[in-house]
């Protein structure tokens, strides 16, 4: 029987030890940079993105019976580290106070408010940098599948996801939540992420195309479910369950699913897109439990 617990502890701890040593062996950086870096990047989390990339890799190496790989660190844990340091430096700048303005993260004071503005900076650079420099690692190790998983992520990090959706996201404040709007804006700054990490563990695999069409629907659906679950938490738990500020999004008159469906139908959505997602995966068969797994804790989850 497949233990979710049990496999989102071996995946975490995996993706912890290689980024610990990377970190450990910084290269010369400027200790203070290093030690921000750190504090971020290990403050906590439930590390859902690398799950998503080890549970694709999984699903494709299973379909396809190939074996796990044997050199070394293996193409899942190298995509996995990556799309942590990139997703941390989005946390870092996101918070800045040019930004979302926040204070607290994952129940501790943000980068910027436990260093300053600048070293929060430098450190985001250094993050986002770090991650694309384990993706080419990885292309150097592994080859041309590799390369396809690098691409992805770097298409979904960049003008044609993350960074437009942070744009569109502030340009929103204080503007009539429509539902297209709602949704343009979190398909690139949550859902191409999300997509992009499934989609990239499944390539990192070498997944055909069939494969990768389905993996593509899967993380698309997840990723808005994803960010819909997030608007809810937000209106409904405290700074202390969430371990950040609550009820930020409608004091800074953000345009969150809530704001422009309800919260019955955004809840309702989150099902639906979630089922959806699920019903995607039936060409891997049992091989995509882990995926199912993950899905339903991107549901349900708390904080």
């Amino acid at each position: 029987m497949f233990d979710l617990a049990d496999y989102s502890a071996r995946v975490k701890d995996q993706v912890e030890a290689f980024l610990d040593r990377r970190l450990s062996a910084s290269g010369g950086g400027a200790p203070r940079l290093v030690e921000a870096m750190r504090y971020s990047l290990f403050s906590g989390g439930k590390r859902i993105r690398p799950l998503l990339v080890y549970a694709a890799a999984e699903a494709v190496r299973g379909r396809r019976g190939l074996p796990a790989p044997t050199l070394l660190p293996a193409p899942e844990t190298l995509v996995a580290a990556a799309v942590e340091c990139i997703h941390t430096y989005s946390l870092v700048h996101d918070d800045l106070p040019a930004m979302d303005n926040d204070d607290l993260r994952r129940g501790k004071p943000t980068c910027h408010k436990a260093f300053d503005e600048a070293t929060a900076i430098l450190a985001g650079d250094a993050l986002l940098n770090l991650g694309f420099q384990i993706l080419i690692e990885n292309i150097e190790l592994h080859g041309l599948p590799s390369a396809r998983a690098a691409r992805v992520i770097g298409d979904a990090t960049g003008l044609g996801g993350m960074v437009t959706g942070q744009v569109l996201d502030l340009e929103s404040v204080s503007r009539d939540p429509t539902p297209e709007r709602v949704e343009t804006i979190h398909r690139n700054k949550t859902g191409a992420f999300l997509r992009a990490c499934v989609l990239a563990g499944g390539l990192a695999a070498d997944a055909d195309q069939e494969q990768e069409r389905a993996l593509s629907s899967f993380g698309a659906d997840m990723g808005l479910a994803f960010q819909i679950v997030d608007d809810l938490l937000d209106l409904e738990q405290t700074t202390e369950q969430l371990g950040k500020r609550s009820h930020k999004d409608a004091e800074q008159n953000k345009m969150t699913y809530p704001a422009a469906f309800g919260i019955e139908e955004s809840r309702r959505k989150a099902m639906e897109l979630t089922e959806r997602a699920e019903a995607s995966l039936g060409l891997f068969g049992p091989s995509a439990e882990a995926l199912r797994g993950v899905a339903d804790l991107i549901l349900k989850r708390d904080h």
